[in-house]
């Protein structure tokens, strides 16, 4: 049972972990390059990533730029940021795409408050299946007394996994409302 119990701390940072980067892709009002990285691009008949066609860099306060390494790529790789209807102003000049974020409005940001609060809630309910199961399972191989203990120690890993998205969404509200 010890086994499980560290599989399901281990289930559970990796839940954290994929969490924190889906809300990195989640536009603030800073641009990051995970908003267009995974950008799919048709080029020479295959569909590749914006990071494999070229070097993505930060311009603060709102710009990114991306720099591909073969500049026939530009015009497909910047109609495919259109194309993604994430808001973004593109501009290409030779080889370098220039991605101008526009600042948020007041309900832009209200609405993904509202969809980084639902996307937590989305990972609790994953947390609290997990943690469900494996009391379950508890129960059947185990006696009363260690079922308890381990009803104990899976609710103080639940509870610092809970604490961990908290900090992730308040993070991510906080720079939501920069």
């Amino acid at each position: 049972m010890e086994a499980e119990l560290r599989k399901l701390e281990q289930d559970f940072k990796q839940l954290v972990d994929r969490f924190g980067e889906e809300l990195s892709a989640i536009r603030a009002n800073r641009p990051t390059p995970k908003l267009v990285e995974d950008i799919k691009v048709e080029y020479l008949g295959s569909l590749l990533t914006v990071k494999q066609l070229g070097a993505i860099a930060i311009i603060p306060p709102r710009q990114l730029t991306v720099t591909v390494w073969d500049k026939n790529v530009a015009g497909p790789v910047a109609k495919a940021v259109e194309a993604a209807n994430l808001g973004l102003s593109v501009a290409v000049d030779k080889n370098l795409i220039r991605i101008s974020l526009p600042p948020l409005t007041e309900e832009r940001r209200q609405e993904l408050a509202r969809l980084v609060k639902g996307m937590t809630e989305k990972e609790r309910i994953k947390v609290r299946m997990m943690r469900d199961d494996i009391i379950k399972k508890a129960r059947q191989q185990t006696d009363e007394d260690l079922t308890i203990h381990i009803k104990k120690k899976v609710q103080e890993a639940v509870d610092k996994t809970n604490q961990q998205l908290e900090n992730l969404l308040a993070n991510k509200i906080k720079e939501i409302s920069e």
